[in-house]
């Protein structure tokens, strides 16, 4: 939810970068939760040690939930994928979750940055289809049967760039929604109670929502994978 006083943009003001920041606020969100994601990375495996105390164990788990169900989607062969659905996971339930925050903004709350994950999710489907099968990956778009081939063909091409618009309205469409319901309320019940179990909604929604377009990534990407017959 975009709030009247955004800390980051007043921020950006105060270094000289204002017309910037208030003109693209996802985008300077978009990269502050990146460089937050990269530096705790970087701290966290700079400090792993035999018997892991209860920041370890925290990280660990995470990424343990999330590898078993990678590899029950994607099976042996998608683990090369793990770092890029275990960041987006991470990263759309944190921008999700960010516009919860007064002062805050999420940066899924805008189309573009929403359009820019769905365009990585499904260049990568066909890079990856294209380096595994090579020119037969065409056959993915042919269907089973040569005579119906040039029908289906652009049938599928069509339903390809179908991903692109579903991947980013539905987030988008999500996280907006949520932040109308949260703002509407705010207006309403003030600093009462009444928009504290929403948010509480909105914080299970936003992770549900990262979860959709996760899976999403691994199913697009594992048919890449796979022989087309």
């Amino acid at each position: 939810m975009e709030h009247p006083v955004m800390l980051l943009v007043w921020l950006m003001e105060k270094v000289g970068y204002g017309h910037f920041a208030h003109a693209y606020p996802h985008v300077v969100y978009t990269w502050f939760f990146a460089l937050v994601l990269i530096i705790v990375g970087r701290l966290c495996i700079s400090k792993l040690t035999l018997v892991p105390g209860r920041a370890q164990n925290f990280i660990e788990t995470i990424v343990e939930m999330i590898s078993t169900f990678q590899d029950g989607m994607m099976g042996q062969k998608g683990r090369f994928f793990f770092p890029l659905m275990a960041s987006l996971i991470i990263f759309v339930f944190f921008c999700n979750f960010n516009g919860l925050i007064p002062g805050s903004f999420s940066p899924t709350s805008n189309l573009n940055t929403t359009l820019a994950l769905a365009l990585v999710i499904v260049l990568t489907t066909h890079i990856t289809g294209l380096f595994i099968h090579g020119f037969s990956y065409i056959k993915h778009f042919l269907g089973p049967l040569p005579f119906l081939a040039p029908m289906l063909f652009p049938v599928e091409v069509f339903s390809h760039f179908a991903r692109i618009l579903s991947l980013s309205l539905r987030l988008f469409g999500n996280v907006v929604g949520e932040d109308l319901v949260l703002a509407i309320l705010f207006m309403m019940a003030g600093q009462y109670f009444m928009p504290l179990p929403m948010m509480f909604l909105a914080t299970f929604t936003g992770f549900l929502q990262a979860f959709i377009i996760t899976l999403l990534a691994m199913i697009y990407i594992s048919e890449a994978m796979e022989h087309a017959h």
